[in-house]
């Protein structure tokens, strides 16, 4: 009996030591709203956006083991020069991830084309390295919750199955990785 006692907490304190259980520090900036629609930035649109981060967040925790880190508002306004700057260099939304003690970054637009349909376009940033690991493009169909929710899920997941195959790649391969795009599709009407 006691044999077995010390076997099974071996195991436990192997996976408890184990860094793929660890919880990974990640950061994620407010989404833009990039509403080109003829009527664009309406209030309930603007909701919508705001709402993406804590739900993305929420999302991250359900389907992998993270500690959300927050960037300050403040510093975010000021590097993000101008709409989109952010999203465009990465080497900049990094060194908000880095000092605010993230290792990785996910910098988002919600792009609205359409009353009908708009995109989860979301860039996840080893801020380590300063690079692009990965572009996501997740299709909304329709404007309603229940469709937003699904495609933050969607996109959750794949930020998990990401970082989880770079977490797993030998040291020196996972720095040489160029950039990945990734498409799926959330919801309807």
């Amino acid at each position: 009996m006691n044999r077995l006692f010390q076997v099974i907490a071996l195991q436990v304190l192997i996976v408890l030591i184990n860094p793929a259980h660890a919880q990974t520090p990640i950061a994620v900036l407010d989404f833009e709203l990039n509403d080109i629609t003829a009527l664009p930035n309406i209030p309930a649109e603007q909701v919508r956006t705001a709402s993406m981060r804590p739900l993305l967040e929420t999302a991250l925790n359900q389907f992998g083991s993270y500690r959300l880190v927050a960037v300050d508002a403040k510093k975010q306004a000021a590097a993000n020069a101008n709409f989109g700057y952010l999203f465009r260099f990465d080497e900049t939304a990094a060194k908000l991830g880095l000092d605010a003690g993230a290792d990785w970054i996910v910098v988002a637009q919600h792009s609205k084309p359409s009353f009908l349909f708009s995109y989860l376009i979301a860039h996840l940033i080893n801020v380590k390295t300063g690079r692009q690991i990965a572009r996501f493009d997740i299709e909304l169909k329709g404007n309603h919750a229940k469709v937003t929710q699904h495609g933050i899920n969607a996109l959750a997941r794949k930020i998990d199955q990401t970082i989880s195959k770079q977490s797993a790649k030998p040291k020196a391969t996972a720095t040489g990785s160029a950039g990945t795009a990734v498409s799926a599709s959330a919801g309807h009407g």
